[in-house]
């Protein structure tokens, strides 16, 4: 398969859109790693969240264990405690749901920005490197072929514009059915030059 063209300027500028389309793939992925940890950085309010909401669990616990060993009153005077308890494994849970939460939506968010760009970067710039390679690649096989030049000649008429079929012959399509070998040779240069493939000296029949 031929993936670069023979003239040295189209050649160029398509390594430079290459390395480009790589370039922007690689800033896409960065941005969404960045923007990831930015989203993640978050979920440190809600762990810290959760770790008071356990560490005033266990402080009214313990309270309530005090405060239950009373004689008397011991049973009732927990129970305030217990409910505050409560109350900071209720924090607590919350503040682990949230970070769980905040974590998960943040690696979400970093891969949807990463494939995003890839995928718009491939659209763009993949199918006109497949499509030029394709083009190339053919144009490179019929070239070898003993009617290699007549075909060139008919994709050239299918491809080419106006003003280049023009410049060739008044009347191309006529010029390559009467089989004018002229008119057919630069019909065929047309065509290779629009495929990146140059002719090798002594090729032309």
């Amino acid at each position: 398969m031929k993936i670069y063209s023979d003239f040295p300027a189209r050649r160029a500028a398509q390594i430079a859109a290459d390395i480009l389309a790589l370039v922007v793939i690689a800033l896409g992925i960065w941005v969404g790693v960045t923007v990831s940890a930015g989203i993640a950085a978050i979920a440190a309010i809600a762990r810290q969240v959760e770790s008071a909401g356990l560490e005033f669990q266990v402080a009214m616990m313990d309270a309530g264990d005090v405060f239950g060993g009373l004689p008397l009153v011991g049973d009732s005077a927990r129970v305030p405690f217990d409910a505050a308890g409560s109350a900071g494994a209720g924090f607590s849970s919350a503040g682990q749901n949230a970070a769980a939460f905040i974590t998960t939506t943040a690696a979400i968010v970093g891969v949807v920005i990463a494939l995003v760009v890839a995928a718009l970067v491939l659209w763009i710039w993949l199918r006109r490197r497949v499509a030029f390679a394709r083009r190339a690649t053919d144009a490179s096989r019929l070239v070898r072929l003993a009617d290699g030049h007549d075909l060139l000649a008919l994709r050239a008429l299918v491809h080419g514009s106006r003003d280049d079929l023009a410049r060739i012959a008044r009347n191309p399509v006529d010029a390559w059915r009467a089989g004018e070998r002229d008119v057919v040779k630069r019909l065929a240069a047309l065509e290779l030059r629009g495929a990146g493939v140059r002719l090798a000296a002594g090729a032309a029949r």
